[in-house]
C-alpha cells in the first residue's frame, strides 16, 4: 500500500510539473497591430479637389428653358431692387450672402457660372439636378438638400440675376 501511495504522489507531482509552468496573461482592452503600408500616394487632379460650389464653369448653360440672355454693361437699379425683394422673400431661407448655408452663397456666382445656368437652376432646379453634372455635384456637396422650385417667372429670375451682379 505504501508503494501505491508513493506512486500516486509521484504521479500527481509529475502532473503538476507538466501542467504547472504555463501562465496565461489576460490583457484588458482590445488592440490591433497594423502593418505600415509602403504604397505611394497618387496625386489627384486639382479639378477633383475643388468643391463644386467653388468650381468655375463659364461655358455650361445648364438644362432648361433659358438658352441665351443678354446682359447690359450697366446695372439696372430698378431690376436690382426687384431682384433683391424676390431674393429676400423666396431665397433667403436657404441662401445667405457671404456665407454657405443650406445652399451656396450667391455672391460672386456670376464669376463662376453663366447667367443662363443660374437662371435655369432658379427656374427648373429638379431638371438641373437630374441632368446637369455640376448641379448633381452641388447636391452632393450640400448634403442632398435639393433646391426647391419656387415657381418664379423668367422676369423674376432675371431680376435676381441683376441683383446678384451687385454682390461681390
Amino acid at each position: 500500500m505504501k508503494i501505491g501511495s508513493k506512486s500516486i504522489v509521484l504521479l500527481f507531482t509529475f502532473l503538476m510539473i507538466a501542467c504547472g509552468g504555463k501562465q496565461e496573461k489576460k490583457e484588458e482592452g482590445f488592440s490591433v497591430e497594423r502593418k505600415k503600408t509602403t504604397e505611394k500616394k497618387v496625386e489627384t487632379n486639382t479639378a477633383e479637389t475643388v468643391k463644386p460650389s467653388e468650381r468655375i464653369d463659364l461655358t455650361n448653360k445648364g438644362v432648361g428653358p433659358i438658352k441665351s440672355i443678354t446682359i447690359d454693361d450697366e446695372i439696372d437699379q430698378a431690376m436690382v431692387t426687384q431682384g433683391e425683394e424676390v431674393y429676400n422673400q423666396m431665397c433667403l431661407a436657404c441662401h445667405r450672402v457671404g456665407k454657405k448655408f443650406i445652399g451656396p452663397a450667391p455672391n460672386g456666382i456670376l464669376e463662376r457660372r453663366t447667367p443662363e445656368w443660374v437662371m435655369n437652376m432658379i427656374l427648373v432646379p429638379e431638371k438641373m439636378v437630374k441632368e446637369d453634372p455640376l448641379a448633381k455635384d452641388l447636391l452632393i456637396e450640400f448634403n442632398g438638400s435639393p433646391m426647391a422650385n419656387q415657381g418664379l417667372t423668367e422676369e423674376q429670375a432675371r431680376a435676381i440675376i441683376e441683383y446678384f451682379r451687385t454682390l461681390k
